[in-house]
């Protein structure tokens, strides 16, 4: 059989990545001091992670919005109703970072090395579809990806051994990191696996430790 240049499987173009939301939501909140962990507070209606998850489901470009709890989760069937884009992963670890990692690792075999993960805290229900929109928008075509941030407003001071003030710090190239943090599916895992999760405070932390740098998008 021959083909034309349009039907050559060769000439075609690479699949579109695809935008996937992972949501680590294995915490207890123990700084809440609540009976239950913080991202099952109810806020109105229903719980917070339930506000989390529905900001991605009800936007046109994530194709799946992956939750990872812990394997003794007992609130999180109660919290979210069923969607064909929602998956639930009982593989969440001691830290953020072992959560999104084994989140990462068990949808392997169902996501493309180029796919854009989304990695957004559980118990951050204020996302909103423009703010999703003005991420995509800025990062589809960066070679690393970035994060949601704003620029740090409050006097910043660094404290000596003994609890004084050694200097003030500018303010002028500092951010305040937020979430959604988006890159490619295989820098973020190649990233994670790299890093001690201990010192990872957030994803964007883990692709710096490759000699990445993430772009910086206003958040809200």
């Amino acid at each position: 059989m021959s083909f034309t240049n349009s039907e050559n499987p060769a000439s075609r173009s690479a699949p579109a990545p695809r935008y996937i939301a992972l949501i680590p939501a294995a915490g207890v909140g123990a700084r809440m001091q609540s009976a239950c962990p913080k991202q099952y507070l109810q806020l109105g209606q229903q719980s917070i992670l339930a506000w989390t998850v529905q900001a991605f489901l009800q936007h046109p470009a994530i194709a799946q919005v992956v939750v990872v709890v812990s394997a003794a989760d007992a609130y999180v069937d109660e919290a979210l109703k069923p969607d064909a884009r929602l998956q639930v992963l009982r593989c969440g670890g001691e830290t953020r970072a072992d959560s999104v990692r084994n989140g990462l690792e068990a949808i392997r075999a169902q996501v493309r090395r180029d796919d854009w993960v989304l990695v957004h805290d559980a118990a951050r229900p204020g996302l909103n579809q423009t703010l999703i929109d003005e991420l995509i928008a800025a990062l589809k075509e960066h070679a690393v990806g970035g994060l949601l941030a704003l620029p740090v407003v409050d006097t910043i001071k660094r404290a000596d051994a003994e609890g004084h003030v050694a200097q003030t710090e500018s303010r002028e190239s500092l951010w305040q990191a937020q979430t959604p943090q988006m890159f490619r599916y295989r820098v973020l895992l190649e990233a994670l696996r790299a890093i001690d999760p201990a010192v990872a405070t957030d994803e964007s932390s883990a692709i710096e430790r490759l000699g990445l740098r993430p772009r910086l998008v206003n958040g809200d």
